[in-house]
């Protein structure tokens, strides 16, 4: 609010700088038209000190109006204010650098940076089950362990099913209460959501799960989700492969959804459902084409980093050298 004090003050002597040499617009100097659109947003009630050198100057300029001393005190009146902007730049540099930081959008993790030829398969758990026992099994086969994300909903319908995906050696993430959208509801409420499902899990299991990995549903998210996860101790996951098994296009299209992908590569996070059409029909074919490509399956938890990391504006997590 100091800059816009400081601001509104300039703007005011420099346009009372104008009336002085009358340049006028429809008997208003132009600049108070800048002014006017402009006032508006220096709203701060209170007196900088600035502020208040400048009434003063105001009621200097006010009480000349004849004379070349017109002109010498407009000159000083301008060199004021321009001097008090430099002045109080570096103040304003920090104000607006401290805005541009809180209001910095969070990104979740989108793929790791990592030179081992590692990827990790998720799929998320919102609706039914009849396919658990079954896509359980093709892990198995396979040696591969994964990353279910389970909503509390599915967790109290399906308890069996969880212990299941546990004792099998897979992750098990947290993908809300209730399965809403998280960018309409407030801190508190996602808060709530996400809590409510670490309170289902360690009351089914006795404690919380090693790595506390978070996915919003839908995919949603903003800095609310962010800040709400965060806050509780998750890592919130997204996914840079997305198999599209939702959209049922058949099994062919998502074995090559996945194994063709332009983003598949060393780090990479896939996404599928336990409940999608094609998928206990594709995923032994994602498994062994990805293991022909030379990449080792494993859970996001063995995946991400723990601490000492950035993640760069498309969600790529990178270790800090």
């Amino acid at each position: 609010m100091a800059v816009y004090s400081l601001i509104y003050a300039i703007i005011i002597y420099l346009s009372r700088v104008y009336y002085i040499f009358g340049i006028r617009n429809g008997g208003q100097p132009r600049i108070c038209t800048i002014f006017t659109a402009i006032r508006i947003k220096c709203t701060n009630r209170r007196e900088s000190s600035v502020m208040i050198i400048f009434k003063k100057l105001k009621k200097t300029a006010i009480l000349l109006t004849y004379g070349r001393k017109k002109l010498i005190y407009a000159l000083l009146i301008t060199v004021m204010a321009v001097t008090t902007a430099f002045v109080s730049a570096p103040m304003a540099k920090t104000v607006f650098n401290a805005a541009a930081a809180s209001t910095k959008r969070k990104i979740p993790i989108y793929s790791v940076q990592t030179t081992q030829k590692k990827v990790a398969l998720t799929f998320d758990a919102a609706w039914g089950a009849d396919d658990t026992d079954t896509l359980l099994q093709i892990l198995a086969d396979n040696d591969v362990k994964a990353t279910f994300f389970l909503c509390g909903y599915w967790i109290d319908k399906y308890p069996d099913e969880v212990k299941k995906i546990y004792e099998a050696g897979n992750d098990i993430g947290n993908h809300s209460d209730r399965h809403l959208h998280g960018a309409q509801l407030s801190l508190e409420q996602n808060q709530t959501e996400i809590d409510n499902v670490t309170k289902k899990l360690n009351a089914l299991f006795g404690f919380d799960m090693p790595v506390k990995l978070f996915r919003a549903p839908y995919g949603e998210y903003n800095n609310t989700v962010m800040e709400a996860a965060d806050s509780l101790g998750y890592y919130t996951i997204q996914w840079d492969v997305d198999s599209l098994d939702w959209k049922e296009y058949g099994v062919e299209s998502e074995i090559n959804q996945v194994l063709n992908n332009k983003h598949l590569g060393d780090g990479s996070i896939i996404l599928l459902h336990n409940d999608a059409k094609y998928t206990p029909q594709a995923l032994d074919a994602i498994i062994k084409g990805l293991k022909s490509k030379g990449y080792e399956i494993v859970p996001v938890s063995q995946l991400i980093y723990k601490s000492a990391y950035t993640i760069d504006h498309t969600g790529r997590q990178i270790p800090n050298s």
